[in-house]
């Protein structure tokens, strides 16, 4: 079982392509990324962002998916229309099919996406996806509707899902995540009180996208990746999830 991130690189651990690598492990999928950013950045602070060429993003995606019979994949940080542009392209190129994280802002509050970055998200890359997981600040910027209690979520949610099915994550909204997959469905989930959920996006879209590979379907997957979530923070540490946490308690 293969696994593909396309993200950026968090030298920190807590975030980014090493976050889904190891999110990827601990659910035994191979996994294997397309780095479309550099940053330099720790839980609190971001300090510079690099993007890749794109000529070398496409080069990526090529060396991987010559060599690997890849069916589903995870986007991350992606940060600027033309990468948007040019995943979309490989991704239709290639028939695959892809878990998007819609990452706009770092966990510091960092600004994590450039001009027309939202517009350019909603117009090549969000049709393609079997799942959209934003945050609510992200599904705010996405539907243009401001959530201010589950309702409006519900709203989002449902003007979000025209294009594609969409799950608003639910560590801003009271543990409350909101599913559209032409049904609502609430998750409710116990709230952690820390400081360790630095990754917690990329965490979840990367499990979601580790169970749709294991041959999980949609809901089974989000609810699977709910609980593996929840543990990754409940067993957190330096201000990060921790992925590996089945692991590192043995």
């Amino acid at each position: 079982m293969i696994g593909l991130t396309i993200a950026g690189l968090d030298p920190s651990g807590g975030a980014g392509i090493l976050t889904d690598i190891k999110t990827f492990s601990a659910l035994g999928i191979h996994g294997t990324s397309v780095v479309t950013n550099l940053t330099a950045q720790n839980p609190d602070k971001v300090y510079g962002i690099k993007e890749v060429d794109t000529d070398f993003i496409s080069l990526q995606f090529d060396s991987i998916l010559d060599a690997y019979p890849i069916e589903y994949g995870k986007t991350g940080m992606l940060y600027s229309k033309e990468i948007i542009k040019l995943v979309s392209e490989k991704i239709n190129e290639n028939d695959l099919k892809i878990v998007i994280d819609p990452v706009m802002v770092a966990s510091s509050g960092a600004n994590l996406m450039n001009n027309d970055y939202s517009k350019y998200l909603k117009k090549y890359l969000i049709p393609n996806g079997v799942l959209v997981c934003p945050n609510i600040k992200e599904a705010e910027t996405l539907s243009g509707i401001k959530i201010n209690n589950l309702n409006d979520g519900i709203k989002a949610a449902e003007k979000i899902g025209k294009k594609t099915n969409v799950i608003i994550t639910g560590g801003h909204l009271n543990g409350q995540s909101i599913l559209y997959d032409g049904d609502i469905k609430v998750y409710t989930q116990e709230l952690i009180k820390t400081n360790n959920t630095h990754g917690s996006g990329c965490t979840f879209s990367a499990a979601v996208c580790g169970y749709l590979i294991k041959n999980y379907d949609l809901r089974e997957s989000i609810e699977k990746s709910n609980d593996y979530v929840y543990n990754s923070i409940k067993y957190g540490r330096y201000k990060t999830l921790n992925p590996l946490y089945e692991l590192n308690n043995l």
